[in-house]
């Protein structure tokens, strides 16, 4: 199980070639912020995109968001600058695209500075079906998932393409949970619909992803709300580890609350969620 450091509840993509967006990705409320190189920027604009994209992380201020830039594949004529550009500009985290097999964080772990951290776009059936060994890797340290890709290599059914691909959602949630590193769930493309927005995150959390990748800053509201532990969930919380923190004192072994059994693992996920709910805190307290 991964150790909370940050949250990762809104992660918005923001194409690296828009001076103004990337102004004003400075002010907004997102965890972290995906720089995009690759399909947010036309083939001839990669150059002045990577330009743009040294400028704001040299200079500009995005206080405690997280900052990851996803380049373009190595297949590609482009990325092997993306990543010369990344040297010494203070990104967070690099994002490889189509990551079909640990090979694929091999090669650009080779070209990169290593203590980088390495994040792996899960959106193709060879990637997901090698979830697992991508997650192992020792570089790694989180997986994006990439429906849009996934939904059109697998010939998903657009009106239902959520329950196909459930499938490789969970696959990607174990590989992430049995290796500690981030889960991202996939983009929400209806940015106006913030009930089917709403609703999307609510299934994220569900299946166990630590946040939402966005694809407009409308949709941060419903993204941070969603991810965060809820009043409720943190008075639950608090109570579970009261009642077993009690019973321990009093040399038993279960605790009850509101009717249901309280053992170790609870108390375990109890504090992982006043953990969670206390880093948001501080974060927010800064203006991040």
């Amino acid at each position: 199980m991964q150790q909370l450091v940050r949250p990762f509840r809104s992660v918005l993509y923001i194409p690296a070639s828009k001076e103004r967006v990337l102004e004003k990705a400075m002010t907004l409320t997102a965890d972290a912020l995906i720089f995009d190189l690759e399909d947010a920027v036309s083939p001839d604009a990669k150059a002045e995109a990577r330009a743009i994209m040294r400028a704001a992380l040299l200079n500009g201020n995005f206080g405690a968001r997280y900052k990851i830039v996803r380049i373009n594949g190595f297949d590609t004529p482009w990325g092997r600058d993306d990543v010369d550009a990344l040297s010494g500009v203070g990104a967070d985290a690099i994002l490889l695209p189509k990551v079909n097999t640990p090979r694929d964080i091999d090669n650009i772990g080779a070209l990169i500075d290593k203590d980088m951290p390495i994040w792996a776009m899960m959106e193709t059936a060879q990637g997901v079906l090698n979830a697992a060994q991508i997650a192992a890797h020792p570089r790694l340290q989180g997986i994006v998932a990439g429906t849009n890709d996934l939904i059109h290599e697998l010939g998903c059914s657009s009106e239902n393409a959520r329950f196909a691909l459930q499938t490789s959602l969970q696959l990607i949630i174990l590989a992430a949970r049995a290796h500690g590193v981030v889960a991202i769930d996939g983009v929400y493309n209806r940015f106006k619909d913030e009930a089917g927005l709403r609703a999307e995150c609510q299934q994220g959390l569900a299946l166990g992803f630590d946040g939402k990748s966005l694809i407009h800053p409308a949709q941060l509201d419903v993204a941070n709300d969603v991810f965060a532990p809820s009043e409720a969930a943190i008075s639950l919380a608090q109570r579970q580890i009261a009642a077993y923190d009690d019973i321990i004192r009093a040399g038993q072994g279960v605790a009850v609350v509101d009717g249901k059994i309280v053992e170790n693992l609870h108390a375990d996920t109890a504090r992982r969620v006043l953990r969670k709910a206390q880093i948001i805190e501080e974060l927010e307290a800064t203006g991040s």
